[in-house]
């Protein structure tokens, strides 16, 4: 299924978060470019706060959605995020989403030309991406920045994940990522670490992958017991059967 910030955050918002909670076997595309991009320019649910458009000449007030928390506060089991030019990464993200079973979750940072250029770019300009970016590596440490000079830590006293650099007997732990944690509290942390204004910094990668009981297989074992039970089931007769009555 391809979506965008638009049309899966607002009016389709109902039905995205109870794909996820369900775990319906659907892999989902969500094309972030941060604005309504094939409805000429307004502001979407992912535009940041103050920003000018069509529908907000003074600036937007609303605060802008996190897809990736709100899709893990659906108890989605699969949610990930990359970027539209970043090539081996996208197909690196997506062929884990195939390959999982049930609701996947794919957040795909697009640019948009036309109404919102440029609003990525910090993400993928030599100069500042390995700045920006926190690339996601099941069981290895989160490090960023120019030769890993930079990390994820585990702030002992609160729990809460900060950024900062790397250095020889800093009490923080570093952290090291889990993406198949049953729990998804550290997953949910990561992705508050980006800043809706400038993006620093944004995570990228599979922030979770767990396997959950997918609703097209309970449903079908459902009624595999209906048919054992009170075997085939009869459509005409149902259709004939009750108040039924004929007009002539």
């Amino acid at each position: 299924m391809v979506t965008g910030d638009g049309d899966a955050l607002s009016i389709g918002g109902n039905h995205l978060i109870h794909a996820l909670r369900r775990n319906v076997n659907l892999k989902i595309l969500l094309f972030n470019n941060r604005i309504y991009g094939l409805t000429k320019g307004q502001y979407s649910p992912t535009s940041e706060v103050g920003k000018i458009t069509k529908s907000t000449p003074m600036g937007s007030l609303d605060a802008p959605f996190n897809p990736l928390s709100l899709a893990l506060g659906a108890e989605a089991g699969f949610v990930a995020r990359t970027i539209d030019s970043d090539r081996k990464h996208l197909q690196s993200v997506l062929r884990a989403a195939a390959e999982h079973q049930g609701a996947a979750l794919v957040e795909i940072y697009q640019n948009c030309n036309i109404f919102n250029d440029g609003a990525f770019d910090a993400l993928k300009e030599p100069e500042t991406r390995e700045q920006a970016l926190i690339r996601l590596e099941h069981g290895q440490p989160v490090r960023f920045g120019a030769d890993g000079s930079q990390g994820v830590f585990r702030d002992p006293a609160t729990g809460s994940l900060t950024t900062g650099p790397v250095a020889a007997g800093d009490p923080r732990q570093l952290l090291v990522h889990d993406a198949h944690a049953a729990d998804p509290t550290t997953a949910f942390a990561l992705t508050r670490l980006a800043d809706p204004d400038t993006l620093h910094h944004t995570p990228i990668g599979i922030l979770r992958d767990v396997s959950r009981p997918v609703y097209d297989t309970l449903m079908a074992d459902q009624l595999d017991a209906a048919t054992a039970k009170q075997g085939p089931g009869d459509l005409a007769g149902l259709l004939a059967g009750g108040d039924t009555w004929t007009v002539e």
